[in-house]
């Protein structure tokens, strides 16, 4: 009787179970290609957000420069002095520093100036520029 069934079973799974692994197959394939393409898209992701932080990086070092540029070795003396001055000179009370004069005394209220008057210069000049393109 086990022997009349499983000969019935082989006979008509045979088409069928060859059928659906055919199927499962082609889907597999299918999904492998969804997949597949899937990695593809993400692997661009990736790339192009690491150029895009490339990017991102040199437009920084371009628009805020390096440490060792001359107007920030200008600038951190004249902070450096300053600090001097208010921290240890007056918080502290631990010394005194002779107050600068000619054109040193000039040289750091110009770098100060430009300091803190150089992003306002550039603001109101992108305002003016884009206004006049208009």
């Amino acid at each position: 009787m086990t022997a009349i069934l499983s000969w019935l079973a082989s006979l008509l799974s045979g088409p069928i179970v060859n059928g659906v692994i055919d199927g499962y197959k082609a889907k597999l394939a299918a999904g492998n290609d969804k997949d597949r393409i899937a990695a593809d898209l993400a692997q661009r992701e990736l790339e192009v957000q690491r150029a895009e932080i490339e990017a991102q990086t040199q437009i920084r070092i371009a628009t805020v420069g390096r440490f060792y540029e001359p107007e920030k070795i200008m600038g951190y003396a004249v902070a450096i002095y300053i600090a001097k001055l208010l921290v240890w000179d007056k918080v502290l009370g631990l010394g005194s520093t002779d107050p600068l004069g000619g054109w040193i005394e000039t040289t750091a209220n110009l770098v100060v100036a430009f300091y803190f008057g150089k992003r306002g210069a550039e603001s109101v000049a992108k305002i003016v520029t884009g206004a006049l393109r208009k």
